[in-house]
């Protein structure tokens, strides 16, 4: 189970060479795809998505496996059959079509059913559009996922290939999440999901929302009537906008406000269609389906924060450290204890968490990331001191942290004066 799903940890450094490859693009041409703030919220939150389905597979794999065991019809070729390599080959293939299948469905009906859209729209929040947004994952969006793909294991296809095909049919995808790249060759935006096909997807433009569901085929689209071609210039984000840097909030943000209207309803029969219908369906008497709002670039505004630019370089510098410590973490966590696996886990996440807040300004994470750099220095000794020399880990360890602390501290009155302004301006 874990060599498949590592494919997409391995893919970490490669990840952020193309990132770094379209940044400089992004600098040389001024073509401002990047902003500090999105971009770190996108990959906070690519982070969380691994480190949360460190937990999460097991009970995906179980499920897949036990249908697998009990209930498949057909036991098709597989890596662990001795099949000829042909017949791999062709069951590999005949398997990537069905994922991708599968993955349009689940992904078509994420958007159509209101409580399954809390499942994904981390995804489409960001309202910029670049390789970072591709790493930008909801952090349950497997516990609702998984359902999608159990017909692959009543039909027989082995648990390990599905596993492996499933991080290829992901891997794919991490490429079409860019504006550097136009338009590819006609035969080929015909079968394949591009970029441009891609950003009609995240759009919030009227005639662009709920289109382009596929993951490496559009076909499927084309076949089930939620094609459409890019036009007019894309709007990137969400029609009821996230505003928040805070990868944790943005996590639950639409389930909270879903099941706060849901808890308005006068009746059952009214609850139900609000947890089932499109996003955003309430009864007349709540207000009725708001129709979509016309947009354009000039006119729809995003959400941004500033902060003093050395804060931005601390978070920069914390966040380097914080994704070195997640990589390692992501490779031997099979290897964990059950405890300590949760420890470094919520560790990683509480991270993630400051970050945001700092990147809005708050105060509650200038004193949450104190105790966090407070907690991360015994822990990272207790991690580091097998695979390097425990002097140099106690030397080093706790010197970061006090340089870390020595540069946090100076703006604690900049982040208080800031929130008080903030206050004030919205009151």
């Amino acid at each position: 189970m874990d060599k498949a799903v590592s494919y997409i940890v391995l893919a970490i450094p490669v990840f952020f060479l193309l990132i770094g490859i379209e940044l400089l693009f992004d600098r040389l041409r001024k073509t401002n795809y990047y902003r500090f703030n999105d971009a770190i919220s996108n990959l906070s939150l690519g982070i969380g998505s691994q480190v949360s389905g460190v937990f999460l597979k097991v009970f995906v794999f179980v499920g897949y496996l036990y249908l697998y065991n009990h209930f498949r019809l057909f036991t098709l070729p597989g890596f662990d059959t001795g099949a000829p390599t042909w017949a791999v080959v062709l069951t590999f293939s005949a398997l990537f079509i069905g994922v991708d299948f599968f993955y349009y469905w689940f992904h078509r009906l994420a958007h159509e059913i209101s409580v399954l859209w809390g499942s994904h729209v981390v995804h489409h929040q960001s309202e910029e559009y670049n390789l970072t947004v591709a790493l930008r994952q909801a952090w349950l969006q497997g516990a609702f996922s998984w359902v999608f793909y159990l017909p692959l294991a009543v039909m027989g296809f082995e648990p390990i290939m599905f596993l492996t095909v499933g991080s290829f049919q992901t891997l794919y995808q991490f490429w079409i999440h860019t504006k550097a790249i136009g338009r590819m060759p006609a035969w080929f935006e015909y079968i394949f999901n591009t970029p441009s096909h891609h950003r009609v997807h995240h759009g919030v433009n009227p005639k662009y929302i709920d289109r382009n569901h596929g993951g490496t085929f559009i076909v499927f689209d084309r076949m089930f009537g939620t094609f459409q071609v890019e036009e007019e210039e894309v709007v990137y984000g969400i029609t009821s906008q996230t505003n928040s840097w805070n990868p944790l909030w943005v996590n639950f943000q639409y389930w909270v406000g879903l099941f706060k209207e849901v808890g308005k309803a006068r009746n059952v029969p009214d609850a139900i269609k609000m947890l089932l219908l499109k996003p955003g369906w309430k009864p007349d008497y709540l207000g009725g389906v708001q129709p979509f709002k016309e947009v354009t670039p000039q006119s729809f505004h995003k959400y941004d924060t500033h902060i003093a630019i050395g804060l931005s370089y601390y978070i920069f510098f914390q966040f380097v450290l914080l994704l070195a410590g997640a990589t390692g973490y992501l490779l031997v966590a099979e290897n964990l204890e059950w405890l300590t696996k949760l420890m470094f886990a919520v560790l990683i996440l509480i991270a993630l968490v400051t970050l945001g807040g700092l990147l809005e300004n708050k105060r509650w994470a200038f004193f949450l990331e104190i105790l966090r750099l407070l907690v991360t220095v015994p822990m990272a000794i207790l991690a580091l001191q097998t695979v390097i020399n425990p002097l140099a880990v106690s030397i080093v360890v706790p010197s970061i942290a006090l340089i870390s602390l020595a540069w946090l501290i100076p703006y604690h009155n900049t982040l208080k004066r800031t929130e008080e302004e903030s206050a004030v301006a919205n009151a």
